[in-house]
Formats: structure tokens, sequence, C-alpha cells
């Protein structure tokens, strides 16, 4: 599942590279960056994993960097969005004492984590415009759940884990970034 995300996070940044400078139109040249990711057995995607792709305008006088969407890191999170994804199901239905002993996460974090699904994530623009397309809608008091089961509804009676994980992260994947306009990007079938 790991390397396969390897290969979709190149592809979103392909896609936005042929986009070009949101600013000026400029070419767009790679300027990845180092991450740290917690929460993950990273050993069969090794380097990649640790590298955030991003990109950076040619032109002299702009520079402004772009960062792609991404299906392997949720914003600025240090625990790969799988991750957070799951920990975040497995507490609404466990209880966040006993998944934060399994997971090895903080409480505080996954509390964090919580409010940023019922609260933060609801009232973004990005959020309203995705929703918009999951029909019938999902319920925002059980998120992640409740859309993790929606796009699980989607692929048969029992579908594997890392597919349902790697198609909720491109539903994601436009809240990884502000630095360009994703809505565009994915009109493109990206």
């Amino acid at each position: 599942m790991f390397v396969g995300l390897v290969v979709i996070d190149q592809a979103l940044a392909d896609d936005a590279r042929a986009l070009g400078c949101p600013a000026c139109g400029g070419a767009l040249h790679t300027r990845n960056f180092q991450r740290k990711p917690r929460g993950g057995l990273m050993a069969a995607a090794g380097e990649e994993f640790c590298r955030r792709l991003g990109l950076c305008c040619s032109r002299e006088g702009c520079r402004r960097s772009v960062l792609p969407p991404s299906v392997r890191f949720l914003g600025r999170r240090v625990y790969l969005e799988a991750v957070v994804v799951l920990v975040c199901m497995q507490v609404l239905l466990s209880g966040v004492g006993c998944i934060a002993a399994v997971a090895s996460v903080p409480v505080k974090t996954i509390r964090r984590w919580l409010s940023w699904w019922t609260s933060t994530l609801p009232a973004s623009p990005t959020w309203l415009w995705m929703r918009g397309r999951l029909m019938p809608p999902v319920d925002e008091t059980l998120l992640p759940r409740s859309f993790v089961e929606r796009v699980a509804e989607g692929l048969g009676d029992e579908p594997d884990v890392g597919q349902v994980l790697t198609i909720a992260g491109r539903w994601l994947a436009p809240l990884t970034t502000r630095s360009m306009n994703v809505q565009s990007l994915f009109a493109r079938g990206a």
C-alpha cells in the first residue's frame, strides 16, 4: 500500500507542475523537502516517506513555492495520513485511552485530531466543495469514520483496507495544501 501512495503523490506533483506557477504562470521545478513521519513501518517505501514532494517557480523575482496535494501526509501533521485516519476511526469505536496505548500516539494529539475532524474540517471551504460530491452526505459528527465507511461502500462487500485508505487519501489530498487551487487540479481528473 505505502509504495502505491508514493506513485500517486508523484502523479499529483506532475499534474501540479503541468499547471505552472499559480502566481505568474512560470515553469515549476522540483523542490522537495525532508520529513520525519511517525506512525508507520516504512521499510517497504524507505526514503520516499521521508521526502515531501514540493515545487518552486523558475522565474526570477517570483520563486513561489507550491506544495502539491499528497496522499501520504495530511498537511503539516508529523504522523502519516493513514495513521491519523485509522487512529481516529478506532477512537470512535473503542475510546481514546485504549487506542492511545496501542498506537503509541499521545492522548492530547488524538484529541486534537478529533477536534480537527469534527470542527475545523467541516467548516473548511475545501470540505464544503468535497462533501457536495459525497451523496448521500456523510455524518460530520462521526468523521472520519463516516467518510471512510462511505468510501468503502463504493468498493463492494469486503474491500481491502489499503485500497480504502488509498481512495480516502485521494479524497483528502486537496486538504494537504494551501499553496494552490486544488479544485482546478482535481477538475482535470487527477
